[in-house]
């Protein structure tokens, strides 16, 4: 059994316009220490996925369907006073921006010791001692004088190595990494990757690493999830998704990342928008950024299929090669007859 296993979870944000479904079906499992990627622009619900699992979702967002379980234990309508015990205890979530993470007028001590305390049975002394551990494990110099310290003393990478300590204080089963490098230079980027892994290696959890850095994905993850308008688009092994992408907006992710094999020539940018979640096209969402968008893209949505035993695509695209190569045939209403 997988230790998170998530099936056509949908979630969505009621507003004044209409329904935003930010999140439209997406299914997935993770295993005990594995890394998976979840890659996708802005506004494809790599965040919104993070937060149903934690459910700790804006007041205007509700998981409309679906099942989350961890451990075989259903999340999905389980209340706050479950969610209590699973949050920081088994499931711990590093945020976006370590800037604006930590509050500024508590020290570095005293948000550490709240966060054990609240989610083990430690007393106070207990939490300072576990704080100064967490520090002193995520390379932090100094742990006693740093502990009463506040976050303006403190740089970007260093905030970072912070609430990675906080994230890991109470040894959670899963570690969500929300877009973790992303206010950081690339030096800064590097060192706190190479934490991560390492402190995966040596805790044995699994992480759900999101970002839109395929670097990071290619570097991190041994499975990636590739998200567009709320949807799974692709899904497989690192190495399937980066050496045979099998879905066009996959593709327009690779031609977009600076390489060796391009200097010198100029990126090709994906043209176009990022599609309206209130006005959400028949079809498949890419099609109207696709080049290669045929007109059975424009009308109808394509199922994902199996690519191979590691890999899945919803792409009309490989319906059109299978049918060129034989792979396919197609009954006499333009049905796969397979």
């Amino acid at each position: 059994m997988s230790l998170l296993e998530v099936k056509d979870l949908r979630t969505s944000f009621f507003t004044d316009a209409g329904e935003v479904r930010a999140v439209n079906g997406v299914s997935f499992n993770l295993d005990h220490g594995k890394v998976l990627g979840i890659v996708g622009e802005s506004g494809s619900g790599k965040s919104v996925t993070a937060y149903s699992i934690m459910q700790i979702l804006a007041s205007t967002g509700k998981i409309v369907g679906g099942s989350i379980k961890l451990d075989g234990q259903e999340l999905v309508g389980a209340g706050e006073q479950v969610m209590k015990t699973v949050r920081g205890n088994k499931v711990s979530i590093i945020f976006q921006d370590p800037m604006t993470s930590l509050n500024p007028v508590y020290t570095i001590g005293h948000q550490l010791m709240e966060a054990i305390t609240l989610h083990t049975n430690r007393n106070k002394q207990q939490a300072k001692e576990r704080a100064i551990e967490m520090l002193r494990l995520v390379n932090i110099n100094e742990p006693e004088k740093r502990m009463k310290q506040y976050p303006f003393e403190f740089s970007g990478g260093m905030r970072q190595r912070i609430m990675i300590a906080m994230a890991l204080a109470c040894e959670p089963d899963i570690l969500i990494a929300d877009e973790p490098t992303t206010a950081l230079d690339v030096t800064i980027q590097a060192q706190i990757l190479e934490l991560m892994k390492s402190l995966q290696d040596e805790l044995g959890m699994a992480i759900i690493m999101i970002t839109h850095d395929l670097g990071v994905v290619a570097q991190m993850c041994d499975e990636v999830i590739v998200m567009y308008a709320g949807s799974i688009c692709e899904q497989g092994t690192a190495d399937e998704i980066f050496y045979n992408p099998r879905h066009e907006y996959t593709k327009g992710l690779m031609r977009s990342i600076p390489s060796t094999a391009t200097a010198g020539k100029k990126l090709q940018p994906i043209t176009g928008t990022p599609i309206d979640l209130l006005n959400m096209p028949k079809g498949c969402p890419f099609a109207p950024r696709c080049d290669a968008a045929m007109k059975i893209c424009l009308r109808e949505r394509c199922e994902r299929m199996v690519i191979n035993e590691e890999h899945q695509a919803a792409c009309w695209m490989n319906v059109k090669l299978g049918v060129e190569d034989g792979s396919i045939v197609l009954d006499e209403k333009g049905g796969d007859a397979e």
